[in-house]
């Protein structure tokens, strides 16, 4: 046998080996991906939405695609989620957009901004008023997908050790808050302190913080803020909704076929139905569980306050707009929707919300 000959054979034996160890994988077409989260292993809300979403997407592929969640802390800190995306760490990630206004000052706008959309109307923004592709150039260049995968519902304006009266009462305050919101509190005169969630009760029982704002009655029991103090405070004008996200690689999303791409959108946009549905009705069990049986007491913000905070939100906004042409295009777009979305509630909703109550 000639050396060519035998060098024929080789490179035929080794390409043959090659797709002999490769059948296997390629006939399976099983796929792994690692999901981090903001949020403590089954935090009621959040923390059950990546859980239930990283399920569905298995079970929808038929264990094609499989999802291991990896809750806070377990493999990247609860706000670098992000970068663990971005930079290949992880596959995946269910978080909430609010925690990015370092990297993209419009990002918060995807989770809540203070005095703007509710959850139907920050869906309907989203899917039906340009949110969407938006949001996708936002993220683009950090290669990264986001999709809306849960909500918590409107939150409560927070906890506090003592009462809320007047306006002068928020000075010196130390509150427990992220986003958007805590910008609109600290130009009030308090000093917000960003907390992820599974240090927020720690915090407050020890007095870290005079007062503290989560999300909504569900989580908020779950919790155990109540144990600190029975002052619960409305509306929650700081955070009017609640849209959890999950965050995709790009280069691993585009590398599925086009069905597992599809079950992956399918199953963050039945997160977000189910997580909202849920949310809506474990909230009123629970703020009836915090009234009747733990003796919480609930107040209504101040006048005034809502008034300076509705202030300084607008300019919060127009500061936002400024930062560069993206954000600028985001604020329109999100200002446009509430707009219109107002319109429409001023004329039905508003009136009949009072009209069933009698």
């Amino acid at each position: 046998m000639t050396a060519s000959r035998r060098s024929a054979l080789k490179a035929s034996l080794a390409a043959l080996g090659a797709a002999t160890l490769a059948t296997p994988a390629i006939a399976s077409g099983r796929i792994e991906w690692k999901m981090v989260t903001s949020w403590p292993k089954n935090l009621p809300g959040p923390g059950v939405s990546a859980e239930r979403l990283a399920q569905a997407i298995g079970r929808l592929s038929d264990g094609r695609l499989t999802v291991r969640v990896f809750a806070a802390g377990e493999l990247v800190p609860p706000l670098e989620c992000f970068d663990a995306v971005g930079g290949g760490t992880a596959e995946m990630a269910h978080t909430a957009s609010l925690y990015w206004a370092g990297k993209m000052p419009a990002a918060p706008l995807y989770t809540s901004a203070p005095f703007g959309l509710t959850p139907l109307e920050h869906l309907s923004w989203v899917d039906h008023g340009g949110g969407q592709a938006l949001w996708d150039e936002l993220y683009a260049p950090f290669g990264v997908k986001p999709f809306m995968a849960g909500n918590t519902g409107i939150s409560m304006a927070g906890w506090f050790r003592r009462p809320v009266e007047h306006l002068d009462d928020v000075k010196g305050l130390k509150i427990r808050i992220v986003g958007l919101g805590g910008e609109v509190w600290r130009r009030m005169g308090a000093t917000p302190v960003a907390l992820p969630p599974g240090e927020v009760f720690p915090a407050f029982q020890s007095g870290v913080v005079d007062a503290a704002e989560l999300l909504a009655p569900h989580s908020d029991l779950a919790v155990g803020l109540h144990r600190v103090t029975r002052l619960y405070y409305g509306p929650g004008f700081d955070k009017p909704n609640g849209t959890g996200e999950a965050l995709v690689a790009k280069k691993a999303y585009e590398a599925l076929p086009d069905d597992l791409r599809a079950i992956v959108a399918a199953a963050c946009r039945d997160e977000h139905a189910t997580a909202l549905g849920q949310a809506e009705w474990m909230n009123a069990l629970a703020l009836e569980t915090l009234t009747g049986t733990h003796g919480v007491e609930l107040r209504q913000m101040p006048a005034d306050v809502l008034a300076r905070a509705r202030s300084v939100a607008e300019e919060l906004y127009a500061e936002i707009a400024a930062k560069d042409p993206l954000s600028a295009r985001i604020v329109e777009g999100y200002r446009r929707a509430r707009s219109k979305s107002a319109g429409w509630s001023a004329a039905n909703l508003a009136h009949f919300l009072p009209s069933r109550s009698g």
